[in-house]
């Protein structure tokens, strides 16, 4: 697999539209005037002035109670996740890049948003008291001017009668829960920024980075605790008193707010992957004085064999070339044990000899059963692949019927070919062998042609006694059979109605090649080659591969023409074939593929990219990625989750470059965290709360705020918004390992 396209977004503070919403008057005026040679007007000539225009009125309308769900864009976490949530910072992504700023919400910093992503916990909302993303369906009225006198509501004054009327969405917030998690004024700047994206990508969590101008906003909550949370986006607009600290004297204990969208998700800190460490532990054997541990191979239990022992070394050897021996029986009844090595191998497999006659095709799988005559054991490998083809090719109808058909049609082809070869009346116009195959043509086009048929249709009529019997034709010999179908000629028309009649043979067998219908116990023999936690590479043996095809292929063979003709129908598959054949792959048993079902896989040879050919997942936690080459350098890296923001493992920020045209790049990181250890942002840049009550919202400004002292570890004056956005994006977990060589004087 590639390496994926490098993702190219820009990060912008904000993006003010030109005009606010409102009623606006546009009124046009004509005038003429004379102008002087430098174009400056001098006199006014047109006396008496020019009719104008009637002014005209128009309104710029901007979402203020409602959005509409084709203003979001994407959410994270995604609605009803389940996942350790507890260091990511949630956002929304809008596709209007201006909304948070199309109303104007004073603050101390530039504009700041009139928007706010706020996150709330099971048990702090009336009108969600689960934190489903749930809210109340009241008027804008209701909204403006609750009934109940604890209620508090925007401090708006100029919406219209009919807008007062319709209905949005609501929540009344506890005045305490209002206080301990609404941004302050300053924050809100921080809060909200605009990425312009350039280069359009699909991402794991199934948001679609398309090109153009987004706005995001992000939560300054923490999901600590776990269990249900609820994102609202909520609107603030007539709450800057509120914000600022200012509340009204008259027993408010609710803030009734206009919520614009929300989802739900589930925090469960049990679910959280120790990913950093499963891959350290899984990449450890890499290392040089360990190269074999990544080998897909059986370890003798009780440690290396003693030198002494023949038999110990025999074991020793079969085991580390990939075999593991299982029970067996042979065909007289005996028990004992065979040998099996699956298609994945820990060292280059040597081509397996040709067999007399090659290619031909078997009913049984005697033929691929190895026998070593020194210690009397049989090495089943190529004929439980033989035998699995075939297996998998009869239960599959279409693909079994399409190849009995194809024989049976040429193999009827061949029989025709034969009875005009050995038939001395049909020989002359056999279109293959004829000497004089522009006879007839010649006689219909002679100038005694009409004068011998008028002869003809004149003549009496012979009796039937007189009717010419049919000539005896002998049946060929073999030897005539195997003369005829080796002409050249014959070959090629039988070659043609091969190629006519393959169908999706070709096709169905590519992917078998790529070992698609092979069960796991086949590819991995005793599971102790694959322990939990572990992490294999092998290359693949290609006579197995073959071996398998054969068996699928050999279906239909029935009648001694059949083989005959396999040959003809082999090479016609051969050549309708476009699948390359895997050389080697990688086998993960782990937790982290249950956690990442679509982690990043990239693999290099002698510097240049690697295929990967197939991904499967046999279980949960297993994954198999194919190669078209031996890799030298794998990458194992975080599935892409598309640009979120939190904290790393450690509760810290990853720190990124901000400088353009620097070393490192401009967004990549530095290779340090913030804070340093053993500080983190859970433990200084989190607002106090209550005794008893967990800590979760995150402060940015003031004396004890995240947003100075990062900028001072990064050797820079205030951040802006976009510079917090991306110090904040989440860096994605990457393994680089050097894929240990065979041995060089060791191959299969």
């Amino acid at each position: 697999m590639s390496s994926p396209t490098d993702l190219r977004v820009n990060f912008h503070d904000h993006h003010v539209p030109k005009a606010d919403p409102g009623t606006y008057t546009a009124q046009v005026e004509h005038e003429l005037w004379e102008a002087d040679d430098a174009g400056r007007p001098t006199v006014r000539v047109d006396d008496p002035p020019l009719t104008s225009p009637e002014p005209e009125s128009f309104e710029i309308r901007a979402v203020r109670f409602v959005l509409d769900e084709t203003s979001v864009h994407a959410v994270y976490p995604h609605p009803g996740a389940s996942g350790a949530f507890m260091r990511v910072l949630p956002h929304i992504t809008l596709n209007r890049s201006i909304l948070p700023w199309e109303r104007d919400l004073s603050g101390q910093r530039a504009r700041a948003p009139w928007i706010a992503l706020m996150i709330f916990r099971a048990g702090e909302l009336p009108d969600d008291p689960t934190a489903s993303g749930l809210g109340s369906t009241r008027t804008v009225e209701k909204l403006l001017t609750p009934d109940e006198g604890n209620v508090l509501g925007p401090d708006l004054r100029t919406v219209e009668p009919e807008v007062k009327a319709s209905e949005c969405r609501t929540l009344d917030i506890p005045r305490e829960v209002f206080t301990a998690v609404v941004p302050t004024l300053d924050e809100l700047w921080y809060l909200a920024h605009v990425r312009d994206v350039h280069a359009p990508r699909l991402l794991d969590d199934g948001e679609v980075l398309t090109e153009g101008q987004f706005a995001v906003v992000t939560a300054n909550r923490f999901a600590r605790e776990g269990g249900s949370c609820a994102a609202h986006l909520v609107s603030l607009e007539g709450f800057e008193r509120v914000v600022a600290g200012q509340w009204p004297d008259d027993g408010k204990e609710y803030v009734r707010v206009a919520s614009l969208w929300s989802w739900s998700f589930t925090c469960d800190p049990d679910d959280d992957l120790d990913a950093a460490g499963l891959l350290e532990n899984m990449v450890a054997p890499s290392l040089p004085d360990t190269p074999e541990e990544l080998a897909l191979s059986l370890r003798p239990p009780n440690g290396p064999p003693d030198p002494a022992e023949p038999e110990q070394r025999y074991v020793q050897d079969r085991l580390s070339l990939g075999y593991a021996p299982l029970p067996y029986r042979t065909p007289s009844g005996e028990r004992t044990y065979s040998w099996y090595r699956g298609p994945f191998t820990p060292l280059a497999a040597q081509p397996v000899p040709p067999t007399e006659p090659v290619g031909k095709a078997h009913t049984t799988a005697d033929h691929a059963m190895i026998y070593e005559a020194e210690h009397g054991l049989f090495d089943i490998s190529y004929a439980a692949a033989w035998t699995l083809g075939r297996t998998v090719a009869l239960a599959d109808p279409d693909y079994s019927a399409e190849a009995v058909r194809a024989r049976r049609e040429l193999a009827n082809h061949a029989c025709s070919l034969i009875a005009l070869a050995v038939d001395p009346e049909r020989a002359d116009v056999d279109p293959l062998t004829a000497t004089r195959p522009t006879r007839l043509l010649r006689e219909l086009a002679g100038g005694e042609f009409g004068d011998r048929l008028m002869a003809a249709l004149s003549s009496p009529m012979r009796p039937a006694e007189a009717e010419p019997q049919a000539p005896t034709v002998t049946p060929p010999t073999p030897e005539v059979v195997r003369s005829v179908l080796s002409d050249s000629r014959r070959q090629a028309a039988l070659a043609g109605t091969a190629r006519s009649r393959l169908g999706m043979m070709a096709t169905w067998l590519d992917r078998l090649a790529l070992l698609q219908g092979v069960p796991l116990a086949f590819l991995v023999p005793d599971m102790r080659m694959l322990p939990p936690e572990s992490l294999r590479f092998f290359r693949i043996d290609q006579g197995w591969i073959d071996a398998y095809l054969a068996g699928a292929q050999d279906i239909g063979t029935h009648t001694s023409m059949d083989l005959a003709l396999d040959g003809i129908l082999r090479d016609a598959v051969t050549a309708g074939s476009r699948q390359a054949r895997p050389a080697a792959g990688m086998l993960m048993n782990s937790a982290l593929v249950a956690g990442w079902p679509a982690m990043g896989v990239s693999a290099w040879s002698e510097g240049g990219t690697v295929t990967e050919l197939r991904r499967h997942h046999p279980a949960p936690d297993m994954m198999l990625c194919l190669f078209d080459k031996v890799p030298d350098e794998v990458l194992i890296s975080e599935p892409s989750q598309g640009i979120h923001f939190g904290l790393n493992s450690d509760n810290r920020i990853d720190l990124r470059q901000l400088l353009p045209d620097s070393d490192p790049p401009l967004g990549a990181t530095l290779g340090r965290e913030f804070p340093a250890a053993p500080d983190d942002v859970f433990g200084r840049f989190l607002r106090s709360r209550p005794p008893g009550v967990t800590r979760d919202v995150l402060r940015l400004l003031g004396p004890e705020g995240l947003v100075d002292p990062l900028g001072q570890a990064l050797e820079r004056g205030p951040l802006a918004p976009r510079e917090l956005a991306v110090e904040l994006i989440v860096s994605p977990l990457e393994q680089r390992l050097r894929v240990p060589s065979a041995p060089a004087d060791r191959s299969l």
